[in-house]
């Protein structure tokens, strides 16, 4: 008898592993891919998937603060703003590349993450997306009133290669590819990992998490730095990959439609996942540019519709998979 109760893990071991391998697998076949995709289509084309990869790294800057965090930001703009005037102004000003403007994008958002985290550290729910909306909303005017640093209404051109020599056009397009992978490689790295699993637990099982020597208050404060420090790599690279840094880019609407597009991956932290998130925010309003004032009407029916497939597309996986056991 206790053999046979012994012997269930083993299969329910490899069962897992043989999983995880698949998912690995399928994940490089997807880079693969995408590496190669520029091939077949056009400059225009390329250039929009660059902003899709830029704008999904925002996508998995909100869906970790759900995650990790369980609260909503609806002020993420304030954070890919830092990302993006650190690229533009060392470009402009300083002829800086992105080897001197990412590092400090990313110290920026973990700085400021933290600064904004620390006071509102006991505020929870509603109480702190309100909070973060009033960055959002203060986002435009602050870039506007500091013009002479961030050019103001104008905004700033980035013409700085990342390789010297190398056109820019394939440039935008595979360093948000390549931000995109390493960020997702590093928070699926921190999902493994033990402080990623205390992260966890205080979010889970606060008394627990307590108990084994990490409190709630200081995971959520880790959390908001490390969301807001990916929001600023987002930031970055849509500086990059759209050439341009100007305020109608960190509009209240864009910290929302960043939410929707963490909404629409579920909150996924995959590759897969964000880049679905993604490509909703960069493609659908640009297939609806077209229909005048139903923009509204159709956006809400594709949101509603991305919903719906997501939550019954697995029952329906289900359902084929025990019809095929059953024939």
């Amino acid at each position: 008898m206790s053999d046979s109760v012994s012997a269930h893990p083993a299969p329910r071991l490899e069962a897992r592993l043989a999983g995880l391998a698949q998912s690995d697998l399928k994940t490089w076949a997807l880079v693969v891919g995408l590496v190669l995709l520029p091939l077949g289509l056009g400059g225009s084309w390329t250039f929009t998937l660059g902003l899709c990869f830029a704008n999904s790294i925002g996508v998995l800057a909100v869906s970790l603060l759900v995650r990790y965090g369980g609260e909503v930001s609806i002020g993420h703009t304030f954070f890919t703003a830092l990302g993006a005037y650190s690229v533009g102004v060392l470009d402009v000003r300083y002829g800086l590349s992105l080897y001197a403007s990412v590092p400090l994008a990313l110290l920026l958002g973990v700085a400021f993450g933290v600064f904004f985290a620390w006071p509102s550290r006991n505020l929870s729910g509603i109480y702190l997306a309100v909070t973060t909306l009033a960055l959002a909303l203060a986002v435009p005017e602050m870039i506007n009133n500091f013009d002479g640093i961030t050019g103001g209404y104008e905004g700033l051109y980035v013409s700085t290669p990342l390789i010297p020599g190398v056109p820019m056009t394939p440039q935008r397009y595979y360093v948000a590819l390549a931000m995109l992978v390493a960020v997702t490689y590093a928070v699926a790295r921190l999902r493994k990992s033990r402080q990623g699993m205390q992260l966890l637990l205080a979010k889970t099982h606060p008394a627990a998490a307590d108990a084994f020597g990490t409190r709630r208050v200081w995971a959520r404060i880790s959390v908001m730095g490390i969301s807001s420090g990916i929001g600023a790599l987002c930031g970055a690279v849509l500086a990059f990959s759209g050439s341009t840094v100007s305020p109608g880019g960190f509009t209240f609407w864009q910290a929302i439609f960043l939410l929707v597009g963490s909404v629409v991956s579920f909150y996924g932290l995959s590759l897969f996942r964000v880049l679905l998130g993604g490509a909703f925010v960069t493609l659908v309003p640009q297939l609806l540019s077209a229909s005048g004032a139903w923009i509204p009407v159709f956006y809400g029916l594709s949101l509603l519709g991305m919903i719906l497939l997501g939550h019954y597309l697995p029952r329906l996986r289900k359902r084929v998979a025990r019809a095929g056991k059953g024939a």
